[in-house]
């Protein structure tokens, strides 16, 4: 099991800055490789990537996730992975985004590549791009503010704007959702809602500790 971890100050206010991570389906606009990102429903996304120079596609679930604070997330069917981002609030105007990820290379070219540093690479480009492009906006192209506690969305106070579904992109701004509003995240009633074990957050105390209780596994997703 491999894990790499990236981090990165970004000149924004650390709303914005999350805000701009829980638009999934903009991820291709910043993440090389990445072919297209469809939000399947609150907790599932599906993703359409080059990894090692083959095309992959493959489904993850939200496991938690806490306005401003954190997201983390893991494969449930196609390239293995699982990961966790946190935001920290450095001041009024500037955010640390720290990427964790853990992964299993895949045969003899993946272990190659990782050998060479390619994986670790291509995590610190991820989050430099990120910076890049959320600092050339000045604003998030949308946001969701509700949370998920083991893979489950939680419910909110009424009125609260949290407690609004994600729906489809808006007319009026062509993004998911509003800037600081509760946003919208595609919905598709296809979505996968499987869970395999076999993927961690591995940000948390104890490398080996995920649902099941099997070893974590899995590979970094958006490396060539």
């Amino acid at each position: 099991m491999e894990r790499i971890e990236k981090s990165i100050d970004v000149g924004c206010p650390v709303r914005t800055v999350y805000n701009q991570w829980t638009q999934f389906e903009d991820f291709p606009k910043f993440m090389d490789g990445v072919k297209d990102v469809r939000q399947l429903d609150d907790t599932h996304v599906h993703w359409h990537a080059e990894v090692w120079g083959k095309d992959k596609e493959w489904d993850a679930e939200i496991t938690e996730q806490v306005p401003d604070e954190r997201i983390s997330w893991r494969s449930v069917s196609g390239a293995l992975n699982a990961g966790t981002v946190r935001f920290e609030p450095l001041g009024p105007d500037r955010t640390r985004v720290r990427l964790v990820m853990a992964y299993e290379p895949e045969g003899a070219i993946e272990n190659i590549g990782d050998a060479l540093g390619v994986m670790s690479g291509r995590v610190e480009h991820t989050v430099k791009d990120f910076k890049k492009f959320i600092e050339q906006r000045g604003q998030e192209t949308g946001a969701w503010r509700g949370e998920v506690h083991d893979s489950q969305k939680q419910s909110s106070s009424a009125g609260s704007t949290a407690s609004q579904p994600r729906g489809g992109r808006s007319a009026a701004s062509g993004s998911r959702g509003t800037s600081g509003t509760s946003g919208a995240r595609g919905t598709n009633p296809g979505g996968s809602t499987s869970r395999p074990s076999g993927t961690t957050d591995p940000d948390a105390p104890g490398s080996d500790r995920v649902a099941g209780g099997a070893k974590p596994n899995g590979d970094w997703p958006f490396t060539k």
